[in-house]
């Protein structure tokens, strides 16, 4: 598909339907496989074994409310407790990470007040922390360890 600034991995591809599919571990079914569904599954298994991320936390497709809306987040990572701790926002590697997606994302946080977003294209990754007390967004030079959360 893409060549990706993450790890590669061995994933599941089917054909269905006259379609290609790959198998997502944590919905635990075959999703249609779009650039950005790509990303998510190359993402989420970087975070689970290059950063320890506990994969029984993670859910994809996350549906909240807001303002009345469905709306889905790609990823939410959870503590211990399932209180909500980090979102992730993918796009496909053709789409630039603009301040629209940190928008879309921002606008996701109004709900859940996470500690961290993050947002990739699979080329490139950021990740923030937000320090409620102090009013203020940290901009991470790389993506912490689920240890340091």
């Amino acid at each position: 598909m893409f060549a990706l600034n993450l790890p590669d991995f061995e994933y599941k591809i089917r054909e269905h339907a006259g379609k290609k599919q790959i198998f997502d571990p944590m919905r635990r079914k075959f999703v249609s496989l779009t650039p950005e569904e790509w990303v998510r599954q190359h993402f989420t298994n970087y975070l689970i074994k290059y950063k320890g991320f506990p994969g029984g936390l993670m859910t994809n497709e996350c549906v909240i409310n807001v303002n009345g809306q469905k709306k889905r987040c790609d990823t939410v990572l959870f503590d211990n407790t399932l209180k909500p701790l980090l979102i992730i926002e993918y796009k496909a590697p053709n789409i630039t990470v603009s301040q629209t997606v940190f928008n879309q994302i921002a606008t996701y946080n109004w709900v859940l007040k996470v500690k961290y977003l993050i947002v990739s294209n699979g080329l490139n990754h950021y990740c923030c922390r937000i320090d409620y007390d102090n009013q203020k967004v940290l901009y991470l030079k790389e993506i912490p360890n689920y240890i340091d959360l």
